[in-house]
């Protein structure tokens, strides 16, 4: 079983952080830009090394969420991405097995924006589609986000209707 190190932004070492962006950006082979890296800031980092290398990461940051007429405390899912030499070995899993204690533990849901190759992952761990329309609390007022509606996914608790509309707080770069 694989150890996950978890650790707030503040406790990473400048070259911790260098080496966990070194790793996100192999991980997605070029797909990872500086608005990515920004959101997966300011939480709590999981992190699985090999000889002192980060070879998994995740983190799960505090987002404000708007729905069913209230303000929701979510544990946003960021950054989950393994190296490619070492995939296939229970790595994203382990990570996710920790950010979900973290979700569950101190906030009131989990969400997070699936890519098509890591949605499986997701799916199998019990987090769910979102069923409901997706928007933004942009500087305009709230903004339809449909291109988000099929990539959404959350792990539900009670009172959450999955059916409703699911509005996130605004952002640079991808708001979901």
């Amino acid at each position: 079983m694989a150890t996950v190190r978890v650790s707030p932004t503040a406790d990473l070492r400048p070259d911790e952080r260098t080496a966990v962006r070194a790793l996100l950006d192999l991980a997605f082979d070029g797909g990872f830009d500086d608005h990515d890296w920004d959101h997966a800031l300011g939480g709590q980092h999981l992190i699985v090394t090999r000889d002192g290398e980060p070879v998994a990461h995740g983190s799960v940051v505090q987002r404000r969420f708007l729905h069913a007429g209230r303000s929701w405390r979510c544990g946003y899912v960021e950054a989950v991405a393994v190296h490619p030499r070492w995939r296939g070995q229970g790595l994203a899993a382990a990570v996710m097995t920790e950010a979900e204690r973290l979700i569950d533990g101190g906030h009131e849901f989990g969400a997070l924006s699936a890519s098509d190759e890591g949605r499986g992952l997701y799916l199998a761990r019990g987090w769910v589609p979102w069923r409901g329309s997706t928007a933004v609390l942009a500087p305009d007022g709230v903004t339809r986000t449909p291109d988000d509606d099929d990539s959404t996914l959350v792990r539900p608790v009670p009172g959450l209707d999955l059916t409703g509309t699911l509005t996130c707080d605004w952002r640079d770069g991808d708001v979901w």
